[in-house]
């Protein structure tokens, strides 16, 4: 997907440090950092996961996805916007293009965890369709509680449902 200033793509290795630093400051504030470089490197080496990226016109990382498939399921594992990045529609985006991957790939359907805290990812999602399945407490290193949200692909896909991948200004 192409726009006038972002551009989504399937990440490299050469975005592993930009994808784990972005982890680090969006994600993975105040538990410490897991998502490192080397960890990133490793899922871009995984035939079953996509890394995907957001890539301003300057080819720094404005964003990204990670993603693992299974064979009826797939995991959102991670998903952050640079802050300054934010409510420009790239996080729709991207997650339109993962969706639409798993949807190809006859997943049925996503799976993604947010922290419970965190109210503005949890309406995120859930304008996205997705709906909060149950309470993981302690999920994150012991310390805080995260909410497990699910998108039924097949039913979704079987209504025609679709947003436009390439409009970033949604």
């Amino acid at each position: 997907m192409t726009t006038d200033t972002t551009r989504l793509r399937l990440a490299r290795r050469a975005h592993a440090q930009a994808i784990a630093t972005l982890s680090r400051d969006r994600i993975e504030q105040g538990l410490g950092w897991s998502w490192t470089a080397r960890r990133v490197a490793r899922s871009l080496a995984d035939p079953d996961t996509n890394v995907l990226v957001a890539l301003d016109a300057t080819d720094a990382v404005s964003g990204f996805g990670i993603m693992k498939f299974g064979d009826d399921e797939a995991h959102l594992l991670l998903l952050a916007v640079q802050a300054a990045q934010g409510r420009r529609g790239i996080g729709s985006a991207m997650m339109t293009w993962l969706e639409a991957v798993a949807v190809a790939a006859g997943v049925r359907r996503i799976l993604l965890e947010a922290r419970d805290s965190n109210a503005p990812a949890r309406a995120f999602y859930r304008r996205l369709g997705y709906r909060e399945l149950e309470m993981l407490p302690g999920y994150y290193q012991g310390r805080e509680d995260s909410v497990r949200l699910v998108k039924d692909l097949w039913e979704w896909a079987a209504t025609g449902l679709s947003r436009r991948a390439g409009d970033l200004r949604e």
